[in-house]
C-alpha cells in the first residue's frame, strides 16, 4: 500500500536531477541544435527582449491561441475526422473549453468522447497540451534571468521553442510508445460497433434485433502522454485516467503519476541550478516533497484506511437536532443493517481496483499538487476527511504545482515569510542580496491574493443563490464542497473536479442541458483567465524590480536561505497563511460534512 505511492516520489525525484542540470543547460543556450532545427529557431528570434516585451508577448501569444482554438471548435462539424457526427458545442462551453485548456487548466464542462471528433482532440486539445503547458515554464525562465540581473531577459518565442521542441516533444514520444504497448490505441478512426458477450446488454430495436455496442477511440497514444508531462489533465475521455484506454495497466498508471511529476520536480532544481544557488533550490524542494508527502498519506490515512459508512452496519437509532431559520429540527436516523461487502481495503467506491487499493487516493493527492487534474477515481467519492487533501493542494498550489507556475507561487511564499522574519528582527529583509522593499510585497501580495480571492468570493455567490443550488448533486456541506471544489480548481488552473456538479451544457442542439450550465461557464472561465494571469505577471514584475537593484553582501545579520532555519520559515508560513485563508471554508464543507450535525455515516 505505502511502497508504490513513496517510490513514485522517490524515481521522480532521482529523474527530476539529470532532467534539472540538462533543462538549466537548454534554457541558458548552451547546447547545439540540428541544422534544420537551429533555422527554423533563427526565424522565432527576434531579439533580446525587456521584460516588459517578455511579459506582454505570451499574452499576444494567448490571444491567438484563444481564436485558434475557439474557430477549432466553432468549425468541428464541417471538419474531417468526424465519422460520429458530431455537433457544434454551445457558445459558453466554447469560450469555457478554450479559456481553459490555453491557461493550461484543462476544467471540463465537456466529456470528450461524447462531444469531441478527432479533428478537435487533435487541433484543439493536444496543440494546447504543448503550448498551454510552455508558457509558466517560459514564464519562470524569466524570472529566474531578471533575479540574476541578466542584461536582457531572453525571448519568449525562442524559450517556447526550445521547450516544445527539445524537452516535450522528445518526453512525449518515448512515453506514448509505452502507453501503445500497454493497449492505448492510435487511430484516426472514430469508432468501432461491437456485439457483447451479452446479446442483449445494448438493448434491442424495435424490431427485436439486438444493438451493438459503440466503442469510442481515437489517437489516444499519442494524447495521453502529453495530458501527463504537460500537467494538462484533459481527458479524451469523459472519465479520463479511470477509462482502460487512457490508462490501461497499473504500470501505465504508476508512468502517468511519475510524468505528471517530473517536470515540476525537475523545475526547482533547474530553478537553483541557473541562479547558483542549488542549496537554496534544495531547502524550496524539501519543504515541496514533505508537503507532497503529507498530503498523500493524508488521502490514504482518510480514504484507503477507512470505510465508507454508507456500507457499515448502524444498529442503534439515533436523533439528532438541527438548528435553521425555520427553528430546531429533530431529526431521526434509523438503524441499519451492514451490506455485505468485505471493506479490509477501506473505502471503494468510485475506484479502479485494477491499479491497487491505495492508487486512487495517491492519484487524487498527486493530480492537483502538481495542478494536473487528471483523475483515476472519482473525487466526489473520497470520504469526507481524504477529499481534503486534493483541497489543500490547489488552495495553496505550490506543493510543486504546475511547470514554472508552482515554483513562481512558492516563490512568493519565500518573500513573504523572508519579510516577515525581517521585520520580526527589524532588518530589511533580503532575498539573493537584494533588498525587499514595498514595490515587491505590492507585486507579491497582489499575486498571493488573488488567487483566495477568486476562489471565495464566486463560491459565497454561487452558494447563496440557485446558480450553486440548482447544479449541486448533494445538499448540506458535500453540495458546498462541490461548489468550492469547482472554484478552487479553476482558480489554481487544476482542472480536476468534484463530478457532482451539473455543469454541461453539452452540444448546441441540446435540448436538456444542465439548467445553470451558462453561469458555470461564464463564471469558471473569468476565474481561469484572471486567475492564470495576474499571479504570473506581478512575479514576473517584482523579479524586475529586485533585479535592478544593486547586490549587497551577506553578513551577521543576514537570514540565509539555505539553510534548515529557512526551510522551517518557509513551512511555517505556508501552514500559517494555508490556515488563515482556507480554514473558515474547510469547516463549512469536508470539516462539517465529517463531524456533523449529522456525523458523516451516521
Amino acid at each position: 500500500m505505502w511502497l508504490i505511492p513513496i517510490s513514485m516520489l522517490v524515481v521522480t525525484t532521482l529523474l527530476a536531477i539529470p532532467l534539472s542540470r540538462y533543462m538549466a543547460k537548454l534554457m541558458n543556450g548552451e547546447y547545439k541544435p540540428p541544422r534544420f532545427l537551429s533555422w527554423f529557431e533563427g526565424r522565432l528570434d527576434s531579439g533580446p527582449q525587456t521584460w516588459k516585451q517578455y511579459t506582454v508577448s505570451p499574452l499576444i501569444f494567448n490571444t491567438v491561441l484563444f481564436v485558434f482554438g475557439f474557430v477549432v471548435l466553432l468549425i468541428q462539424p464541417w471538419m474531417p475526422l468526424n465519422s460520429m457526427g458530431r455537433g457544434m458545442l454551445e457558445p459558453t462551453t466554447i469560450f469555457h473549453s478554450v479559456v481553459s485548456f490555453m491557461t493550461n487548466t484543462d476544467l471540463q464542462h465537456y466529456s470528450g468522447d461524447q462531444h469531441f471528433s478527432n479533428f478537435s482532440q487533435i487541433f484543439f486539445a493536444i496543440s494546447n497540451f504543448f503550448l498551454s503547458a510552455s508558457i509558466g515554464f517560459c514564464a519562470l525562465t524569466m524570472i529566474i534571468r531578471a533575479l540574476r540581473s541578466d542584461k536582457h531577459v531572453g525571448n519568449f518565442f525562442v524559450d517556447m521553442w526550445r521547450v516544445v521542441m527539445y524537452m516535450f516533444l522528445p518526453c512525449a514520444f518515448i512515453l506514448s510508445l509505452v502507453f501503445l504497448q500497454q493497449g492505448s490505441p492510435m487511430t484516426y478512426k472514430s469508432a468501432y460497433q461491437v456485439n457483447t458477450l451479452e446479446s442483449t446488454a445494448m438493448g434491442t430495436d424495435s424490431t427485436g434485433t439486438a444493438k451493438q455496442q459503440t466503442i469510442v477511440v481515437g489517437p489516444l497514444a499519442a494524447f495521453v502522454p502529453m495530458k501527463q508531462l504537460g500537467t494538462n489533465g484533459g481527458g479524451f475521455y469523459g472519465m479520463n485516467s479511470a477509462q482502460p484506454f487512457e490508462n490501461p495497466t497499473a504500470l501505465t498508471n504508476y508512468l502517468s503519476c511519475v510524468a505528471m511529476m517530473l517536470f515540476p520536480f525537475g523545475l526547482v532544481l533547474m530553478y537553483g541550478r541557473m541562479l547558483g544557488r542549488l542549496k537554496h533550490a534544495w531547502v524550496i524542494f524539501g519543504v515541496m516533497f514533505i508537503c507532497m508527502l503529507g498530503t498523500v498519506v493524508w488521502a490514504i490515512n482518510f480514504d484507503t484506511l477507512k470505510p465508507n459508512p454508507a456500507f457499515t452496519a448502524h444498529p442503534v437509532a439515533r436523533t439528532y437536532t438541527l438548528g435553521g431559520a425555520g427553528g430546531a429540527q429533530t431529526v431521526a436516523i434509523p438503524a441499519v443493517a451492514g451490506l455485505p461487502v468485505d471493506q479490509h481495503m477501506g473505502n471503494l467506491e468510485g475506484k479502479e481496483l485494477r491499479f491497487g487499493t491505495a492508487e486512487g487516493a495517491t492519484f487524487a493527492a498527486l493530480t492537483v499538487d502538481v495542478t494536473d487534474g487528471a483523475v483515476n477515481c472519482e473525487h466526489d467519492s473520497l470520504n469526507p476527511m481524504a477529499s481534503l487533501s486534493p483541497m489543500a493542494g490547489m488552495w495553496l498550489n505550490c506543493f510543486f504545482g504546475g511547470k514554472g507556475v508552482g515554483m513562481i507561487n512558492m516563490l512568493l511564499f519565500v518573500i513573504v515569510g523572508i519579510f516577515v522574519a525581517g521585520q520580526m528582527v527589524g532588518r530589511t529583509p533580503e532575498y539573493l542580496g537584494k533588498k525587499i522593499g514595498a514595490r515587491e510585497m505590492t507585486m507579491a501580495m497582489l499575486a498571493l491574493l488573488i488567487h483566495p480571492i477568486m476562489i471565495l468570493l464566486p463560491t459565497g455567490l454561487f452558494a447563496a443563490t440557485n446558480w450553486g443550488i440548482k447544479a449541486e448533486a448533494n445538499p448540506g456541506a458535500h453540495g458546498f464542497s462541490e461548489i468550492m471544489y469547482q472554484f478552487s480548481s479553476a482558480s489554481a488552473n487544476n482542472g480536476s473536479a468534484f463530478d457532482g456538479l451539473g455543469v454541461s451544457y453539452g452540444l448546441n442542439n441540446n435540448t436538456s442541458p444542465a439548467p445553470e450550465a451558462i453561469p458555470w461557464d461564464i463564471a469558471t472561465g473569468l476565474v481561469i483567465i484572471i486567475s492564470r494571469f495576474l499571479p504570473i505577471i506581478a512575479p514576473m514584475a517584482m523579479a524586475a524590480s529586485l533585479g535592478m537593484k544593486k547586490s549587497t553582501p551577506f553578513g551577521l545579520g543576514t537570514l540565509r536561505d539555505d539553510t534548515f532555519t529557512f526551510g522551517c520559515l518557509l513551512f511555517g508560513t505556508l501552514a500559517i497563511i494555508g490556515a488563515l485563508l482556507f480554514l473558515p471554508v474547510a469547516t463549512l464543507g469536508p470539516l462539517a460534512e465529517h463531524w456533523g450535525p449529522i456525523p458523516f455515516g451516521g
